[in-house]
């Protein structure tokens, strides 16, 4: 249970994240954030710690080419972390499925979302909510639209705490340092 939230918006792109560690009707504030930077990665994660502490120390993405960064998330980003749960006793295997988690990426101006079934999702709004506030958090981003990305983050996730148990503060935030070009190269912000 938890609610991470991120938004893309004119090469920009900002992640944030709750704090609750949940299990059962426990709830701990996590000390660790669930929220960082891996690289030029910006990374939130739900489901597992264990998944996230492996995206944020064990996993050495690969650096995009010069080309379509689609196709380069589709393919070397998502074989090193397929590889990377595998290796770290995270990634489940039934039947030959094999399945990782539920995460959020933020590269070079674009937002992903990785399914637990590897895929990468963009979608055409500028943002992405997961995990239990996930829907509380939309909403709010809906309707923001005309805020700036670092306020509807934190709009979105005190709208996610307010609602949901499993989602609590402190919240932490990551963005990206440059701003990019819709093709992907840096501009002046």
């Amino acid at each position: 249970m938890t609610c991470i939230v991120g938004v893309q918006k004119d090469g920009r792109v900002v992640i944030g994240g709750d704090s609750a560690g949940v299990a059962g009707w426990s709830v701990t504030v996590r000390a660790d954030t669930k929220v960082f930077r891996n690289g030029e990665f910006l990374m939130g994660f739900t489901d597992s710690f264990r998944m996230g502490q492996l995206l944020r120390y064990s996993l050495v993405p690969p650096v995009p080419q010069d080309w379509d960064l689609d196709r380069f998330m589709s393919t070397e980003f998502i074989a090193v972390v397929r590889d990377c749960l595998r290796d770290g006793g995270f990634a489940r295997n039934e039947s030959g499925n094999e399945s990782g988690g539920l995460f959020l990426v933020g590269i070079r101006g674009h937002l992903y979302r990785i399914d637990s079934d590897y895929q990468i999702g963009r979608s055409v709004d500028d943002y992405y909510a997961i995990g239990s506030g996930d829907e509380y958090a939309s909403g709010s981003l809906h309707t923001t639209a005309g805020l700036d990305a670092d306020e509807r983050v934190r709009l979105a996730l005190e709208a996610a705490a307010h609602h949901s148990t499993g989602v609590c503060p402190p919240f932490h935030y990551i963005t990206s340092d440059d701003v990019y070009a819709p093709d992907g190269t840096v501009r002046a912000p």
